[in-house]
Formats: structure tokens, sequence, C-alpha cells
């Protein structure tokens, strides 16, 4: 991974949307798209710590980010189509975006996972990806080379006890990603993949493992590569396939 070497300016002029922009991967994530010259729509619930990225942008010189506060959980689809309906008017297309939000509420088995929860962790990680994808296709389509990434967790492949519906909500997504390459491979512009990080040092991996020192996980921005790779022209042509950050071999061509 650490021999990939973007183009100082492999985004410019780009658009993209990051979701979860406002802490750990999505800060780091939104930060460096920034660096590269992309225009970062920060998406998040706290608008403080989306403010806190914005002026984090601006003080590097990176071309004026935007802010959209959105609480997943609770969006319906017009408040998705809204979105897509202020990006088409304010920029004209979208170029990139990333499903980096999620929710975790710790590990239960099956046989006591409160039914509330399920729905609420189940509309956050699978439920919102796919009405945000559908709502934003047409202003993706606008594009000349859109992509789409996914978040994945290995935990979805190796149905780990425990891990409950956020398991089964990453496996959802990762078959919604395969299908919308496999459906927009052709006579579209966009391209959809997935990135698994890997146990990264943000809050929810220090929340899923509270008893272990936060100094034995990869800070966010070491992993970053494959993200600047998939949502850059680098990666043209390249579609639905699931980049592993932290064994991520960039010499190693991607199956398309």
């Amino acid at each position: 991974m650490q021999d990939y070497q973007p183009a100082a300016d492999l985004l410019k002029d780009r658009i993209i949307l990051v979701t979860g922009a406002g802490d750990g991967i999505g800060r780091a994530v939104a930060r460096r798209l920034g660096a590269h010259g992309a225009t970062v729509i920060l998406l998040g619930r706290t608008i403080r710590k989306l403010e806190q990225v914005y002026d984090e942008l601006e003080k590097a010189d990176a071309p004026k980010p935007a802010i959209y506060p959105m609480n997943l959980e609770g969006a319906t689809p017009k408040d998705y189509n809204e979105l897509a309906r202020v990006i088409e008017g304010e920029f004209g297309r979208l170029d990139g975006l990333l499903h980096n939000a999620a929710l975790f509420q710790g590990l239960t088995p099956i046989a006591n996972y409160d039914i509330e929860l399920w729905y609420r962790i189940l509309q956050v990680n699978l439920n919102a990806p796919f009405l945000l994808t559908q709502a934003l296709l047409g202003v993706l389509n606008r594009s000349a080379d859109a992509s789409v990434v996914f978040t994945a967790d290995r935990v979805s492949e190796e149905g780990q006890a425990y891990w409950g519906v956020y398991a089964v909500a990453k496996g959802g997504a990762q078959t919604l990603m395969k299908m919308l390459a496999s459906e927009l491979e052709t006579n579209t512009p966009i391209r959809v993949n997935s990135i698994d990080p890997g146990r990264v040092r943000t809050p929810m991996t220090l929340k899923i493992y509270p008893g272990r020192e936060p100094d034995q996980w990869p800070t966010p921005e070491t992993v970053l590569e494959p993200y600047l790779y998939l949502l850059g022209p680098d990666s043209k042509g390249v579609t639905g396939q699931t980049l592993h950050a932290q064994s991520w071999d960039p010499s190693v061509p991607v199956t398309v």
C-alpha cells in the first residue's frame, strides 16, 4: 500500500460526497481528498464535528468544502431526493460517493438482540447506502468517471458470533455493491467497489474492544491510499471489487 503514489492533483475538480465525515476514517479521508484537489461534501449527523473538518480543509487551502447535515437513522426517501436535488443545483454532477457512516452498539447474541436496535443498525448500515445510492444515480451519471465506494467488514464473511445485525447489514451491503457494479458496468460511467479498512483506531473500534490499548491499532491516516485509488481516475475500469486496506498491494492488478 505504501508504494502507491497518488498525484498531487489526482482529484482536481472532482466532487465527492463522504458520509460519516465528522470523525474517524471519514474525517481522515475527507482531509486527504481535499489535499488532492477534491471538493468534498461532508455528510454527517453532528454539525459541530462537520464544522471542524470544514475548518481543517479551509486551513489546508483545499477547495471549499460543503456541509450537509443528515441523520441516516431517521432519513426518508424524500430527504435523499432533496440531497440529490441540492447537489445537482450546486455542482451539476457527483464524481464520487463514499459510504463510510456506520452504527454499532456492541456484541450481542441473536437470542437477546433488541428488535428496535436491530432495525436502527440495519437502517444506517444497509438501508441508508441503498437509498442514498439510488437517489444519487442521476447526478453520478452526469460525471464522466463516477465512483461509488462501500465499506466492507470481514465479519460479514465469517459469520462471527455476537456481531448480529452489523455483520448482517455489512453482508447485505456487499451483495448490493456487486449487484450495482454488474448493473451499472454497461452504458454508465459509474463503477462500484468496496474497501475493508480492517481494525483501525476509531471511536467504533475502541467501543468494540474496550479492554485493548488504542496504540495497538493503526490510525485512519495510514489506510487511506485505497480510498484515493478507488475514488480517483487511477482505478478507472475497476468495478465489483473489494480492497483490503491493510494488505492491499497496488503492484498487483485488480481483476476487472
